[in-house]
């Protein structure tokens, strides 16, 4: 049998690999410490504490400078949200590019193709620009910009729009259902209430031009009635206040319009005084008069109604409304006005 040599006689194998020296450690013998960086390691700085969960990171010289290339949007956003999302950019009102008074307005194609290539290359400008055009479902092609200040506070921005629409939503579907309560109540929209809640508004669209026999039809209607010599003055009472408030807004309307017109405006203002409508012609503006008594309700503009026993009311929320086309009928002209502020900036 051959000798085993000893221990300290087996040279060491050399595979171009130095071993680690080996240093005391508090936490157990032989545990191998990490060597220390020298000149060659992760930069000539040392490194800095991270600030990760400690607030607002570091901006960057990239964040610092506003327009500076921005990377690229990641592929978790996906083609489909992506698409989604500047489908919507481009169906808004807000103006993909500046164009030239002659210039030939963009097609849908032409729209995308250069909100892509905005998003692809600076995706930070493109969310500051068309931001009041995004959903909140818009936002996740911005996650991979997360850690950026100005990304973090344009996408609160965007969700808070959301809760607020979504809030006044609510509210105004509410007041439609009670609106549709109040018509079929009947007493509420009746001419006699509508005059009282804006006398110069049913002046100018049914009052004028009542004939006599109208106006006669209405005093023998309020008197069939049983009533009482306090109700009798109550109602002129009444009756004069009306007549009073009428007097005040037809003095304010005629101030306003003596400042406004010219020559030509009082010509067509005379012109108006002397037209007499048929009865077609009073029935559009009696539906007119309507319309905008109900409108102001929406509004919120009658004063003497408590729009908190609708507004705070849960009970209006499972109510069905009927015909949906009728409550975006009242509506279409709020949602024009919020395309018109999106233009506007």
């Amino acid at each position: 049998m051959l000798d085993r040599p000893a221990p300290g006689d087996v040279p060491p194998k050399r595979n171009g690999v130095t071993a680690p020296p080996r240093h005391p450690s508090h936490c157990g013998e032989g545990m191998q410490a990490t060597p220390a960086l020298g000149d060659h390691g992760l930069g000539d700085q040392p490194q800095r504490p991270s600030q990760r969960g400690r607030g607002m990171p570091e901006p960057t010289q990239a964040q610092k400078e506003p327009g500076a290339q921005e990377p690229a949007g990641p592929p978790e956003a996906g083609e489909r949200a992506l698409l989604a999302m500047l489908t919507a950019v481009a169906s808004s009102p807000l103006p993909v590019r500046s164009q030239q008074k002659d210039e030939p307005d963009l097609t849908a194609e032409e729209k995308l193709a250069i909100l892509r290539a905005l998003y692809r290359d600076k995706p930070v400008v493109f969310l500051e620009r068309f931001r009041r055009a995004l959903r909140v479902e818009h936002l996740g092609c911005f996650a991979h910009l997360a850690a950026r200040y100005e990304v973090r506070f344009y996408c609160d921005e965007v969700r808070r729009a959301a809760r607020g629409k979504a809030g006044h939503t609510r509210v105004r579907n509410k007041r439609f259902a009670a609106l549709q309560q109040l018509i079929k109540g009947g007493e509420y929209f009746s001419d006699e209430q509508m005059r009282a809640r804006e006398p110069l508004l049913y002046e100018q669209y049914i009052g004028q031009y009542l004939s006599d026999e109208e106006l006669l039809a209405l005093g023998s209607q309020a008197l069939a009635g049983p009533c009482s010599l306090s109700g009798v003055l109550l109602d002129s009472y009444q009756e004069q206040v009306l007549q009073l408030r009428l007097h005040i807004q037809q003095e304010q309307e005629e101030a306003c319009m003596e400042e406004e017109e010219d020559d030509e405006g009082e010509e067509s203002s005379s012109a108006s005084d002397a037209w007499v409508p048929d009865t077609e012609e009073k029935a559009f503006l009696r539906e007119e008069f309507t319309s905008r008594m109900h409108q102001r309700f929406l509004d919120g503009k009658d004063g003497d109604f408590d729009y908190s026993e609708v507004d705070e009311n849960p009970e209006f929320d499972n109510l069905d409304i009927v015909s949906r086309d009728e409550e975006e009928r009242y509506f279409d002209g709020e949602e024009s006005e919020e395309a018109e502020e999106m233009e506007a900036i």
